[in-house]
């Protein structure tokens, strides 16, 4: 059976039930598969990307989940479409893989839906808090995720004024079992708080659906896969909008386990400390600037620790771009004007790297539903796009939300009073 262990190589190895209900290692290191196994070799011929995930998943999830049971976590949690875009126009060759047709209009939807669908087969009732830091998307995902699920309670932490409007009605809306938490700090301030709640010794069951959990990870290598199936893909380059680096490391697994991947390419806005480390720079390691792609405002990445321990050759294969607020604008203008089609500001960010990068064809990861970001939209191009009827109801609802101080402490003692 695989085993996953500590990026840090300071605890034994553990299985994929034991990873996901910890969600960190216990000498604060992330786990990572002890190896990665090759893509099924149908992995082109799959009628569905639930079909899909239950050869893909297999090896990680061994013998704590039958066939019968992977296969229903996944066609309940992954019960969206997961369409591939192609651009027309100059941008030809050039596939915009639309990962917003979830509850919650973002990628994070893969992960979160799955990996409550996991923890509920699990734990069986069995009470459980799940915290969640969240620069703008992943917090709303978790709580639609497992909002409701028996045994479970959600803390999401956010950074106060450092999100959209339109995310922020999303992450305090009023869920069952669901509290959010406005943090008077940065995304870095809430991970970290989370990362030493996990390790502190607290009397209450928790774990993370944060990427920093390879629960909520694992699942995403599923539309990579997808796409290639679909596109029919010979080799490709892949265009990665880049914040805590879940994303591009769940690309990257794909990658070593034999998706014909050309090469990443890490789309980073100004907090640009991976690629420079790319290009031959120190590791990243400074704190966050705020940008108009808020999900991608991070500093210190939590998965940079684990490409380092799977993929120590990365640079071989992985380049990496900083595209600024004014680059960032300019390509939600360039892009519509040039095709019809409208990219929220974090796949604008990707496909101005794509431009830039002129390798075809490039598979470009849309990460979020324009209508997230009316104000930027507006900005760019004059107008708002219509909301989906998610974004509608989230905006009108009742508000759950209390505010917290950026201190381990706050987070700890907000636990311990909250429980039920």
């Amino acid at each position: 059976m695989m085993t996953f262990a500590s990026t840090r190589g300071g605890a034994l190895p553990v299985t994929f039930r034991e990873a996901l209900l910890a969600g960190i290692a216990p000498d604060g290191g992330l786990y990572v598969p002890d190896f990665v196994p090759r893509l099924p070799q149908y992995w082109q011929t799959c009628a569905s990307i639930a079909d899909l995930g239950v050869s893909v998943l297999r090896p990680y999830v061994g013998d704590e989940l039958t066939n019968e049971k992977l296969a229903k976590v996944l066609s309940k949690a992954l019960s969206f479409p997961v369409p591939t875009v192609a651009l027309g126009g100059g941008w030809k060759g050039v596939h915009v893989l639309e990962l917003f047709h979830g509850p919650t209009q973002s990628f994070k939807d893969f992960g979160a839906r799955t990996m409550a669908g996991f923890m509920e087969n699990f734990l069986e009732g069995e009470a459980c808090t799940i915290l969640v830091a969240t620069s703008g998307d992943t917090g709303s995902a978790v709580a639609s995720g497992f909002s409701g699920v028996k045994g479970f309670r959600i803390a999401v932490l956010y950074p106060d004024g450092q999100v959209s409007p339109t995310q922020e009605s999303q992450l305090t809306a009023q869920r069952p079992g669901v509290q959010a938490y406005r943090v008077d700090g940065s995304f870095d301030d809430c991970q970290r708080m989370v990362k030493a709640a996990l390790t502190s010794g607290m009397p209450l069951r928790l774990s993370a659906a944060n990427s920093i959990n390879v629960g909520r990870l694992l699942p995403q290598m599923l539309y990579y896969v997808w796409a290639f199936a679909c596109s029919g893909f010979e080799t490709a380059t892949v265009c990665v909008p880049c914040g805590n680096l879940g994303n591009l490391t769940a690309g990257v697994m794909t990658f070593l386990g034999g998706l014909p991947v050309r090469r990443f390419v890490a789309a980073h806005n100004a907090n640009n400390g991976f690629p420079r480390y790319l290009a031959g720079g120190p590791e990243p390691g400074t704190r966050s600037v705020r940008t108009l792609s808020n999900a991608m405002d991070v500093g210190v990445p939590s998965n940079f620790e684990r490409l380092k321990v799977m993929a120590p050759e990365m640079r071989d294969w992985t380049t990496g771009c900083s595209v600024s607020d004014a680059g960032t604008l300019a390509s939600i203008r360039r892009v519509y004007e040039e095709t019809g089609y409208v990219p929220d500001p974090h796949t604008a960010v990707a496909l101005e790297a794509a431009r830039e990068n002129q390798e075809r064809p490039v598979l470009v990861c849309a990460t979020a539903h324009p209508a997230k970001f009316p104000e930027i939209i507006e900005q760019a191009l004059g107008w708002r796009p219509t909301p989906p009827d998610m974004l509608k109801t989230a905006a009108t609802g009742p508000r759950c939300v209390l505010p917290l101080a950026a201190t381990d402490a706050a987070l700890q003692e907000a636990l311990i009073t909250g429980r039920d």
